[in-house]
């Protein structure tokens, strides 16, 4: 991280405004979260952008030296992605997962959809690739999934065109602020 600027090198998801290679300045950034599992930055577009874990405090540092708030909010995709976990979801937890989303405005048929067309990639991220990710898969994993080379790339060819993928991902995860 420079003084003035966020670089970017070789970032991995295609269709992103950083890939492969960008920077963001502070005046693109509306807020950040350096705690996050993934810490993560949030343009004013709406985009969430990935920062390796290992510089967190990096980010940390650059968001206080420019005054960027830190804002913690839910991954909406941690609800969405819920049954591609490795582990029985009970009834009661789901009901929970759907009222969340559903207070968060998507309607029962908008997550049966999201998650229809997720399915294929998902599994084959999961499962197939041996992620077995039992407790948690968010916006993230997701991305990871559409461009991992351990996932068959006609699944991601299945998505449609990279950038209008990552729009309707991002699009979705910014609604719930």
């Amino acid at each position: 991280m420079d003084e003035d600027h966020i670089s970017f090198l070789g970032y991995e998801f295609r269709g992103a405004s950083v890939h492969p290679r960008g920077k963001v300045t502070p005046a693109r950034i509306r807020d950040a979260d350096w705690t996050a599992i993934v810490p993560e930055i949030r343009t004013v577009l709406g985009e969430t952008l990935f920062v390796p874990r290992e510089r967190k405090s990096d980010l940390e540092a650059f968001c206080r030296r420019h005054g960027i708030e830190r804002v913690a909010r839910p991954d909406v995709w941690e609800d969405l992605l819920e049954p591609f976990l490795d582990t029985r979801i009970a009834p009661d937890q789901e009901s929970a997962t759907l009222d969340r989303l559903r207070d968060a405005g998507f309607a029962a048929h908008e997550v049966s959809a999201i998650r229809r067309r997720l399915t294929p990639l998902m599994l084959a991220y999961n499962f197939d690739a041996m992620v077995w990710a039992w407790a948690y898969l968010g916006l993230f994993d997701l991305l990871h999934a559409a461009n991992a080379p351990v996932v068959d790339p006609g699944l991601q060819a299945d998505l449609g065109e990279p950038a209008a993928f990552y729009a309707w991902a991002m699009a979705i995860a910014d609604r719930h602020r």
